[in-house]
Formats: C-alpha cells, sequence, structure tokens
C-alpha cells in the first residue's frame, strides 16, 4: 500500500469503455481509496456504458466523459488524460473496463513514478511463465513477435509484452506526448513508447498476472500484426533519424552505415558472381570469394557494435522531476509578471 510519503501524490484512472457494462461496475467497486479521480471514458459505446454508470454508480470520484464518434482505446485514453491534465492530477493510470486488470496493483504501478525511478510503467504478464497457462498461444507467439518489433521501433530494449495496457504516466511526461500524432487504435500503447524514447524517459516493467476470465477482447492478434510491423518500420526510421542523425550524429551513426553498407556491397558482388558462374561462366577464385565474404562478416561487426550501443543508451534518469521543476518555475514567472 502507498505510505504517508505517497500521498501528496493525486492519482487518476483512466477508463476507456467499449462494450464493457457488464464488468464496469465491479471494476470501479474494486478501485482502493488511494485514487482520487476515476475517468469513464464511453468510447460511442453501443452498450451505453457511460450511462449506465451515470445511473447505477454513486461514487463521487467518478467522471464519465463521452466521446462523440468511436476513436478507439487509444483516443479514449487520450481524452481521459486530457481531462485529468485538466483538473491537474499528478498520475493516471490507465486500466481496461473488461475486468482482466487488477485494481489493487494500482499502488504498485505508480510507486516507481512517485519515487522519481521511472515516468511510465507498463504491465508485463510474461514475467512468470506459471501465469501464461490460460493464455492462447496464438497470443504467445504475437506478443514475442510484436515485442522484438517493440525493441526496434522505441529504443526500450528491456522491455516485453507491448500490448499490455495497464499502465501509469506522470502527468508532466504525457503532456509532452503531441496527442494529435498517437496512433488512436491498438498500436496506441506501442506508439506511446515510441513518443516517450523521444523525449528519454525511463519505461519501469512491472511484472503481473496474466487474467482470462469471460471478458471478450476485440483485439485480433491475427490482424493486427501486418498493420503493426508497417507502422513499427516507420517508427524505427523515425527513430533513427531524430535519435543518431539529427540529436547526436555518433560513432554509432557511422557503424549502421558502414555495416549497412558493407553488407550490401557483399551480397550484391557474392550474388553477381554465383550468377556468373550458375550460367556457364568461369567459377569464382578464391580471391572473389574472399572479396564477398569479408564485407559481409566486417558489415556484421559494425550492425552488431551499433545494436550494442543502441541497446546500452536505454535512458536510465526519469526525466519528470526536471519537468514538474521547469512547470513550478515557469507558474512563479507568471505569477510574479501578473503581480507587476
Amino acid at each position: 500500500m502507498l505510505n504517508s510519503t505517497h500521498l501528496s501524490a493525486q492519482i487518476a484512472v483512466v477508463i476507456p469503455c467499449f462494450k464493457t457494462k457488464k464488468h464496469i461496475l465491479d471494476l470501479i467497486a474494486r478501485i482502493g481509496s488511494e485514487v482520487c479521480a476515476i475517468y469513464v471514458v464511453d468510447d460511442c459505446c453501443p452498450e451505453g456504458t457511460g450511462d449506465h454508470v451515470k445511473v447505477e454508480c454513486k461514487d463521487p470520484r467518478v467522471n464519465v466523459i463521452y466521446n462523440s464518434m468511436n476513436l478507439g482505446v487509444g483516443g479514449a485514453v487520450m481524452s481521459g488524460y486530457s481531462a485529468a491534465i485538466n483538473d491537474g492530477y499528478d498520475i493516471f493510470v490507465k486500466i481496461d473496463g473488461d475486468g482482466q486488470m487488477d485494481p489493487a496493483l494500482i499502488p504498485s504501478f505508480v510507486s516507481p513514478i512517485i519515487s522519481g525511478d521511472a515516468d511510465y510503467v507498463k504491465g508485463n504478464r510474461f514475467f512468470d511463465p506459471e501465469s501464461l497457462t490460460g493464455m492462447p498461444f496464438i497470443r504467445l507467439f504475437g506478443n514475442a513477435v510484436l515485442s522484438f518489433f517493440t525493441k526496434l521501433s522505441t529504443g526500450y530494449w528491456h522491455l516485453f509484452d507491448p500490448t499490455n495496457g495497464y499502465t501509469a504516466i506522470h502527468s508532466e511526461v504525457a503532456k509532452h506526448l503531441h496527442f494529435h500524432k498517437i496512433s488512436q487504435r491498438y498500436f496506441f500503447e506501442t506508439d506511446v513508447l515510441f513518443r516517450l524514447g523521444l523525449q528519454g524517459a525511463v519505461v519501469y516493467d512491472l511484472p503481473m498476472a496474466a487474467h482470462y476470465a469471460d471478458e471478450e477482447s476485440n483485439l485480433n492478434i491475427r490482424k493486427v500484426i501486418p498493420e503493426f510491423l508497417l507502422k513499427h518500420c516507420r517508427n524505427a526510421s523515425k527513430r533513427f533519424l531524430y535519435r543518431y542523425i539529427l540529436r547526436d550524429f555518433s560513432l554509432a551513426t557511422l557503424e549502421f552505415f558502414l555495416g549497412l553498407i558493407l553488407i550490401l556491397f557483399g551480397t550484391i558482388y557474392g550474388a553477381s558472381r554465383w550468377y556468373i558462374s550458375a550460367h556457364g561462366g568461369p567459377l569464382a577464385s578464391a580471391g572473389a570469394v574472399m572479396l564477398a565474404a569479408l564485407p559481409l562478416l566486417a558489415g556484421l561487426q559494425f550492425l552488431l557494435a551499433f545494436f550494442n550501443y543502441d541497446m546500452l543508451a536505454v535512458p536510465k534518469r526519469a526525466v519528470h522531476p526536471s519537468l514538474v521543476h521547469q512547470s513550478k518555475v515557469k507558474s512563479q514567472i507568471v505569477n510574479v509578471q501578473k503581480g507587476l
């Protein structure tokens, strides 16, 4: 549980709702007293979850937000974030309304942020293999593939389970996410990680148990993998451009380009000599073989060195304490100017 040093942090919970009428009231009832506000975002729910909560729920912490059109889970969460920012809360915890996520874990999610060790905390259902017995194989395989590409596109090589929607974020970090640029549907959590990487934010992976009951998931792994892979390639390209060219043209940048050039040269030269030999031309000499093989091996070493550098460059110091300080200084300056 949160101790007295945590009480200064105002915690808000954001619950995106689409076809969650069956579970929402029980979920709200299980949210502990450490939470100051609960934002139920009705994402144009056909079941009328928002109206159901307004009529049946008497918890004074609950605020119902309606999206005029279905924006997807990302759009619903950002609606909740915007409301929580306007109301001045410090930490936003996002949980789904379908009952898969245990509200009792909220103190564990916010603690690394309050202590200044992290800017963003996300769940990881893969930490304990014993907890995965109820998870379908296609989800296990899909998450493994998507996790690898998430590492490439975000730079957070220590993270796993990228589609896990149980998250917590500091408000000052959330303010810098540029909501209008973030994917509004199922790629939302991964796109947030990409944006956090550009900020240099510290992300913490919190182990949690996987839970599957009678709820229905709207996420179809088979359908989203092709879409996700394309978006990962886009974000990986952007991250390389921002991180290794515009912000810091370093030795790692040279290693990447040298590795790419050498591999391309070795591949093209080797393929051309093989083609000539396969179509009746002279057999490639030992020198020709080495001329193809050596650039390939050297290029591979350069690329491995680049990725080693990238893995070691994962942010380790939380940025939200300095952002909070800057915000306070700006506020003080504004107050002084108003008093003049």
